[in-house]
């Protein structure tokens, strides 16, 4: 088997569905399997998906394992040359699987590959790239000299900003969210640390695997990333695990440090995570007495782009969930710069006072070109959308909409 692809999933079976309709088109041609494993998700993600992709192999857990312990359990079972992590929450362009495995197949000392992760605007997150976070480059990245300069090869390590977005490069931490790692590589440094429930497993594999004298690279081949639509971020446990995970992996790797030098870091680690909780606990209670009032959603604005089927369905869709937008009859072929084409000019303009969510057909579009779209000329409050003719799903970033 030339490739394993493992996704651990938790109560995202929409974006779990569309991740699967992605890789099937990305995987065409190439000799691959894939494994999802369900942390015991309450929406029925097993029972709806199993039947839909019978050559999925799914791994249902009557507990949530945690991100590192599922991903270990796929990974013993496969037996692809190379192994590929991805969240659930993503869709990959038609080419990007082979282009990872041309690379790698290339770099035979490559041990993780991690790629151009977009969010939902079309902008490069700056999580793609990253430094190992020595003291001193979490230091940087607490204090805000890494934001204030991001290209400063020193003060902005912790997301290299300095490195061209266009171009492969070496780096040092390749992001769980995608995450290709050469099997020999893993079978010499180990799986996932399964002391990181969640946060932190790939910043330590990606470590451990520099240490084992392969190298980490990022390729400017582009996915989608939602970014966390099964994590609430703004809850206590999230606030507990994220920063438990910083100091799991700084006393792993950072035990032997002189105690002068340890103890201003851990301390800036507890005290982030007490801000953090303490205006997390604030918000809630001056929301709850009626001091803080929740300000009222802004509904966007659609767009609705595909050939005359799609659009169709858009229309009901749109007029039973009562979602205001436009439709226009295009495909790739007729306007292959989607929403940016000059026609759509008038649109777009809509943008400017509310939200503009551009859903594409995702048969008259490529994932490809959608994300190829959106990349070449990200415009401000308008975010990607698609739509998939068979289910009758609209997927944007904040909802799932049938």
């Amino acid at each position: 088997m030339k490739l394993s692809i493992i996704i651990v999933s938790y109560n995202v079976k929409s974006y779990l569905e569309q991740c699967l309709i992605s890789l099937q088109r990305a995987t065409e041609g190439i000799e691959a399997d894939i494994y999802v494993v369900d942390n015991h998700s309450k929406d029925g993600s097993v029972d709806f998906l199993s039947k839909r992709f019978s050559q999925v192999n799914f791994v249902e857990s009557n507990h949530n394992l945690g991100f590192s312990r599922a991903n270990n359990i796929a990974i013993r079972q496969s037996e692809g040359e190379f192994i590929l992590l991805i969240n659930p929450d993503t869709f990959v362009g038609e080419h990007v699987i082979g282009e990872c495995l041309a690379f790698m197949e290339s770099h035979p000392d490559a041990g993780a590959l991690g790629l151009c992760m977009l969010g939902r605007d079309g902008e490069a997150a700056r999580e793609s790239r990253r430094g190992i976070p020595t003291p001193l480059t979490a230091f940087y990245k607490m204090t805000g000299l890494c934001a204030k300069f991001p290209k400063n090869k020193r003060l902005g390590r912790y997301y290299m900003g300095y490195l061209p977005w266009d171009e492969p490069a070496e780096i040092e931490i390749v992001s769980g969210a995608f995450c290709m790692l050469r099997r020999a590589a893993i079978e010499q440094v180990g799986l996932l640390d399964e002391d990181f429930f969640m946060y932190g497993e790939d910043i330590d594999l990606s470590y451990r695997i520099l240490k084992g004298g392969f190298k980490n690279w990022y390729l400017p081949q582009k996915i989608l990333h939602y970014k966390g639509e099964s994590t609430e971020h703004s809850s206590f446990r999230y606030i507990h695990i994220f920063y438990d995970a910083m100091l799991i992996f700084f006393r792993k790797h950072y035990r032997h440090m002189s105690f002068w030098l340890s103890i201003p870091i851990k301390t800036a680690i507890y005290l982030k995570a007490t801000v953090a909780l303490i205006v997390m606990l604030t918000t809630q209670m001056r929301r709850s007495l009626g001091f803080l009032n929740r300000k009222r959603r802004r509904d966007p604005n659609y767009l609705f782009i595909g050939q005359q089927t799609a659009i169709d369905q858009c229309r009901k869709i749109a007029r039973f969930k009562g979602l205001f937008g436009d439709f226009v009859v295009a495909d790739a072929t007729t306007h292959p710069d989607g929403h940016n084409d000059e026609v759509f000019a008038t649109y777009l303009t809509s943008s400017e006072t509310r939200p503009l969510v551009v859903v594409y057909d995702t048969d008259s579009y490529s994932f490809e070109q959608i994300l190829d779209i959106f990349y070449r000329q990200p415009r401000n409050n308008v975010f990607i959308g698609t739509y998939n003719r068979k289910t009758r799903t609209i997927i944007r970033a904040e909802e799932v909409i049938k």
